[in-house]
């Protein structure tokens, strides 16, 4: 019996998500398994809004939106696992990176992955390793630290 291929579409990813453009950055998830794992892409193209100042004459993705990028598949994981949608009531925060390495530049027209496992979990608590990839090779790992919060209307 081979084993079910969980995937997101951008639709279902943006149920999952509340950022929209320019700062949506998942564009698909390839794979993911509640409580565990969660594998996404993210597509760069010379269209994206940092590329304009960053840098005008080498366009390269600053290392703070790849970070994102990875910040935002953990919270497609946290709510899948939790079995919940983002509500008006609450935001889920990115609140910690310990380890970032960046080990090559990305640039207009790369796939990245994005790779995220949940490392632990206590309350609100998240923690996750991360790593971004580029062709099959890490461009970018860090561990991850999240937590979701309850906000005033």
């Amino acid at each position: 019996m081979s084993e079910q291929i969980s995937t997101l579409d951008i639709h279902e990813v943006m149920k999952h998500l509340p950022h929209r453009y320019p700062f949506l950055l998942v564009d698909r998830v390839t794979d993911y398994r509640s409580g565990e794992y969660l594998h996404a892409i993210k597509n760069i193209t010379i269209n994206e809004p940092c590329f304009t100042g960053h840098f005008p004459h080498r366009p390269v993705m600053p290392g703070v939106l790849i970070l994102e990028a990875l910040a935002q598949a953990t919270g497609i994981l946290a709510f899948k696992t939790m079995n919940e949608l983002p509500e008006e009531s609450s935001l889920y925060y990115f609140v910690g990176i310990d380890n970032a390495r960046f080990k090559k530049p990305v640039e207009p027209g790369d796939q990245v992955e994005l790779r995220v496992k949940l490392l632990k979990r206590k309350r609100t608590m998240w923690k996750f390793e991360a790593e971004a990839l580029v062709e099959g090779k890490v461009v970018c790992s860090a561990e991850l630290m999240c937590s979701k919060q309850e906000i005033e209307p």
